[in-house]
Protein backbone atom coordinates (compact mmCIF):
# COMPACT_ATOMS: atom_id res chain seq x y z
CA UNK A 1 0.00 0.00 0.00
CA UNK A 2 0.96 3.07 -0.48
CA UNK A 3 1.06 6.34 1.73
CA UNK A 4 -2.14 7.87 0.03
CA UNK A 5 -3.47 4.14 0.45
CA UNK A 6 -3.08 4.58 4.70
CA UNK A 7 -4.48 8.01 4.10
CA UNK A 8 -7.51 7.00 2.38
CA UNK A 9 -7.67 4.27 5.12
CA UNK A 10 -7.12 7.00 7.93
CA UNK A 11 -10.21 9.35 6.46
CA UNK A 12 -12.28 6.56 6.44
CA UNK A 13 -11.50 4.77 10.21
CA UNK A 14 -14.67 4.43 12.17
CA UNK A 15 -12.37 4.27 15.68
CA UNK A 16 -9.59 6.18 16.85
CA UNK A 17 -7.28 3.65 16.96
CA UNK A 18 -8.34 2.30 14.01
CA UNK A 19 -7.38 6.22 12.69
CA UNK A 20 -4.27 5.92 14.41
CA UNK A 21 -3.19 2.51 12.90
CA UNK A 22 -3.78 3.82 9.53
CA UNK A 23 -1.64 7.44 10.02
CA UNK A 24 1.33 5.69 11.57
CA UNK A 25 1.57 3.16 9.16
CA UNK A 26 1.48 5.93 6.22
CA UNK A 27 3.82 7.61 7.65
CA UNK A 28 6.33 4.70 7.86
CA UNK A 29 5.69 4.22 4.14
CA UNK A 30 8.80 3.76 2.23
CA UNK A 31 6.64 5.29 -0.64
CA UNK A 32 5.79 8.55 1.35
CA UNK A 33 7.98 11.38 -0.58
CA UNK A 34 4.65 14.04 -0.74
CA UNK A 35 4.96 16.63 1.74
CA UNK A 36 0.96 17.31 1.68
CA UNK A 37 0.33 13.75 2.12
CA UNK A 38 2.84 13.79 5.20
CA UNK A 39 1.14 16.55 6.94
CA UNK A 40 -2.53 15.03 6.39
CA UNK A 41 -1.35 11.86 7.82
CA UNK A 42 0.12 13.67 10.49
CA UNK A 43 -3.18 15.31 11.05
CA UNK A 44 -5.28 12.44 11.06
CA UNK A 45 -3.18 10.79 13.55
CA UNK A 46 -3.71 14.49 15.92
CA UNK A 47 -7.31 13.94 15.64
CA UNK A 48 -6.90 10.03 16.40
CA UNK A 49 -5.16 11.33 19.56
CA UNK A 50 -7.34 14.21 20.30
CA UNK A 51 -10.27 11.57 19.94
CA UNK A 52 -9.29 9.32 22.11
CA UNK A 53 -7.64 12.19 25.24
CA UNK A 54 -4.27 12.02 24.56
CA UNK A 55 -4.39 16.19 24.17
CA UNK A 56 -0.81 16.17 24.71
CA UNK A 57 0.27 13.62 21.79
CA UNK A 58 -2.42 15.65 19.56
CA UNK A 59 -0.95 19.06 20.39
CA UNK A 60 2.76 18.14 19.94
CA UNK A 61 1.51 16.38 16.16
CA UNK A 62 0.19 19.56 15.08
CA UNK A 63 2.86 21.10 15.86
CA UNK A 64 5.00 18.86 13.70
CA UNK A 65 2.13 19.41 10.74
CA UNK A 66 2.95 22.73 10.90
CA UNK A 67 6.28 22.85 9.83
CA UNK A 68 5.46 21.25 6.69
CA UNK A 69 3.43 24.53 6.05
CA UNK A 70 0.30 22.82 4.35
CA UNK A 71 -3.10 23.28 5.42
CA UNK A 72 -1.55 25.69 7.33
CA UNK A 73 -5.31 27.53 9.02
CA UNK A 74 -6.55 23.89 9.37
CA UNK A 75 -3.86 23.04 11.37
CA UNK A 76 -3.85 26.09 13.42
CA UNK A 77 -7.19 24.67 14.31
CA UNK A 78 -6.80 21.56 15.16
CA UNK A 79 -3.62 22.49 17.44
CA UNK A 80 -5.91 24.77 18.87
CA UNK A 81 -8.63 22.45 19.81
CA UNK A 82 -5.72 20.41 21.76
CA UNK A 83 -4.29 23.35 23.49
CA UNK A 84 -8.36 24.14 25.00
CA UNK A 85 -8.56 20.47 25.67
CA UNK A 86 -4.85 21.00 27.30
CA UNK A 87 -6.10 24.12 29.42
CA UNK A 88 -4.13 26.46 27.76
CA UNK A 89 -6.54 28.76 26.41
CA UNK A 90 -4.09 31.72 25.54
CA UNK A 91 -2.30 29.12 22.99
CA UNK A 92 -5.22 28.21 21.84
CA UNK A 93 -6.58 31.81 21.27
CA UNK A 94 -3.33 32.42 19.15
CA UNK A 95 -3.79 29.67 16.68
CA UNK A 96 -6.88 30.67 15.98
CA UNK A 97 -5.90 34.28 15.14
CA UNK A 98 -2.99 32.75 13.34
CA UNK A 99 -5.57 30.45 11.13
CA UNK A 100 -7.59 33.46 10.85
CA UNK A 101 -4.57 35.79 9.36
CA UNK A 102 -3.96 32.54 7.20
CA UNK A 103 -6.50 31.23 6.10
CA UNK A 104 -7.74 32.02 2.70
CA UNK A 105 -10.36 34.24 2.22
CA UNK A 106 -13.17 31.30 1.75
CA UNK A 107 -12.25 29.90 5.45
CA UNK A 108 -11.96 33.41 7.29
CA UNK A 109 -15.39 33.51 8.48
CA UNK A 110 -15.28 30.49 9.88
CA UNK A 111 -12.02 31.25 11.56
CA UNK A 112 -13.33 34.04 13.12
CA UNK A 113 -16.36 33.10 14.25
CA UNK A 114 -14.32 30.13 15.97
CA UNK A 115 -12.06 32.58 17.42
CA UNK A 116 -15.05 34.31 18.93
CA UNK A 117 -16.43 31.26 20.20
CA UNK A 118 -13.30 30.14 22.40
CA UNK A 119 -13.69 33.86 23.62
CA UNK A 120 -16.99 33.84 24.29
CA UNK A 121 -17.12 30.77 26.38
CA UNK A 122 -13.79 32.13 28.72
CA UNK A 123 -16.30 34.85 29.39
CA UNK A 124 -14.62 37.47 27.23
CA UNK A 125 -17.86 38.70 25.57
CA UNK A 126 -16.72 42.27 24.63
CA UNK A 127 -13.65 40.97 22.62
CA UNK A 128 -16.32 37.49 21.32
CA UNK A 129 -18.41 40.03 19.52
CA UNK A 130 -16.04 41.98 17.83
CA UNK A 131 -14.56 38.76 15.95
CA UNK A 132 -18.46 37.85 15.10
CA UNK A 133 -18.75 41.34 14.13
CA UNK A 134 -16.08 40.51 11.76
CA UNK A 135 -17.15 37.34 10.94
CA UNK A 136 -20.77 38.57 9.77
CA UNK A 137 -18.51 40.72 7.01
CA UNK A 138 -16.97 38.26 5.51
CA UNK A 139 -19.62 35.48 5.63
CA UNK A 140 -21.93 34.14 3.21
CA UNK A 141 -24.63 31.40 4.20
CA UNK A 142 -23.59 31.36 8.09
CA UNK A 143 -24.31 35.18 8.43
CA UNK A 144 -27.58 34.44 10.09
CA UNK A 145 -25.10 32.48 13.09
CA UNK A 146 -22.55 34.81 12.83
CA UNK A 147 -24.84 37.47 13.72
CA UNK A 148 -26.93 36.31 15.95
CA UNK A 149 -24.10 34.71 18.49
CA UNK A 150 -22.45 38.68 18.30
CA UNK A 151 -26.08 39.94 19.59
CA UNK A 152 -25.39 37.16 22.63
CA UNK A 153 -22.19 37.98 23.40
CA UNK A 154 -23.32 41.80 23.72
CA UNK A 155 -26.38 40.56 26.02
CA UNK A 156 -24.34 38.59 28.07
CA UNK A 157 -22.15 41.92 28.48
CA UNK A 158 -25.34 43.99 29.78
CA UNK A 159 -25.67 45.44 26.47
CA UNK A 160 -29.11 46.58 24.85
CA UNK A 161 -29.73 44.43 21.28
CA UNK A 162 -33.36 46.22 19.88
CA UNK A 163 -33.05 43.86 17.07
CA UNK A 164 -32.28 40.68 18.61
CA UNK A 165 -35.62 39.34 18.52
CA UNK A 166 -35.13 40.13 14.83
CA UNK A 167 -31.74 37.74 15.06
CA UNK A 168 -33.27 35.09 16.49
CA UNK A 169 -36.05 34.38 13.96
CA UNK A 170 -33.41 34.94 11.08
CA UNK A 171 -31.25 32.29 12.84
CA UNK A 172 -34.17 30.20 13.43
CA UNK A 173 -35.19 30.02 9.78
CA UNK A 174 -31.73 29.93 8.20
CA UNK A 175 -30.29 25.87 7.55
CA UNK A 176 -27.19 27.23 10.03
CA UNK A 177 -30.44 26.51 12.93
CA UNK A 178 -29.20 23.05 12.99
CA UNK A 179 -26.12 21.76 15.43
CA UNK A 180 -23.90 24.84 16.69
CA UNK A 181 -26.93 26.89 15.77
CA UNK A 182 -28.72 25.41 18.53
CA UNK A 183 -26.77 26.70 20.72
CA UNK A 184 -26.96 30.26 20.01
CA UNK A 185 -30.54 29.94 19.18
CA UNK A 186 -30.77 28.67 22.95
CA UNK A 187 -28.56 31.14 24.41
CA UNK A 188 -30.56 34.05 22.28
CA UNK A 189 -34.43 32.94 23.49
CA UNK A 190 -33.00 33.10 27.51
CA UNK A 191 -32.39 36.60 26.96
CA UNK A 192 -35.54 36.99 24.99
CA UNK A 193 -37.20 35.44 27.84
CA UNK A 194 -38.58 33.23 25.36
CA UNK A 195 -38.04 30.39 27.97
CA UNK A 196 -39.59 27.22 26.35
CA UNK A 197 -37.56 27.82 22.69
CA UNK A 198 -34.66 28.69 25.26
CA UNK A 199 -34.98 25.01 27.02
CA UNK A 200 -36.04 23.16 23.89
CA UNK A 201 -32.98 24.49 21.52
CA UNK A 202 -30.02 23.81 24.32
CA UNK A 203 -31.24 20.37 25.33
CA UNK A 204 -31.19 19.56 21.83
CA UNK A 205 -27.98 21.04 21.07
CA UNK A 206 -26.57 19.16 24.45
CA UNK A 207 -28.05 15.69 23.24
CA UNK A 208 -26.86 16.36 19.09
CA UNK A 209 -23.50 17.21 20.87
CA UNK A 210 -22.77 14.34 23.64
CA UNK A 211 -24.38 11.85 20.76
CA UNK A 212 -22.35 12.95 17.51
CA UNK A 213 -19.02 12.07 16.41
CA UNK A 214 -15.61 10.84 18.70
CA UNK A 215 -14.20 13.97 19.64
CA UNK A 216 -17.17 16.91 19.19
CA UNK A 217 -18.14 16.42 23.29
CA UNK A 218 -14.61 17.31 23.33
CA UNK A 219 -14.56 20.26 21.00
CA UNK A 220 -17.68 21.85 22.53
CA UNK A 221 -16.93 21.22 26.50
CA UNK A 222 -17.35 24.81 27.03
CA UNK A 223 -20.33 25.23 25.06
CA UNK A 224 -21.81 22.33 26.73
CA UNK A 225 -20.75 23.80 30.05
CA UNK A 226 -22.53 26.89 29.01
CA UNK A 227 -25.46 25.35 28.12
CA UNK A 228 -26.41 23.76 31.40
CA UNK A 229 -25.40 26.92 32.33
CA UNK A 230 -28.21 28.65 30.95
CA UNK A 231 -30.94 25.40 32.08
CA UNK A 232 -29.95 25.76 35.47
CA UNK A 233 -30.56 29.31 35.74
CA UNK A 234 -34.05 28.97 34.20
CA UNK A 235 -34.48 26.30 36.75
CA UNK A 236 -33.37 28.30 39.59
CA UNK A 237 -35.97 30.64 38.34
Amino acid sequence: MTAEDYLARALAARSSGARARAARAGLASRLLADRTTQALLLRQLSIAYFESRRFRKAYDVALQALELRVLVDVVHQDAARAAQALGQNEDAIGHLRLAARRGPAGRRAFHLWTLGSALFVLGRFGEAAGYFDRATRWGTTDRPLYAAQAAVARLCRGERVPGAPALFEQLAASPTSQGYGRFVLGQLAYHLRLWDDARRYLEAFIRRTEQGRPGLAISLAGELAFARSTLSKMRAN
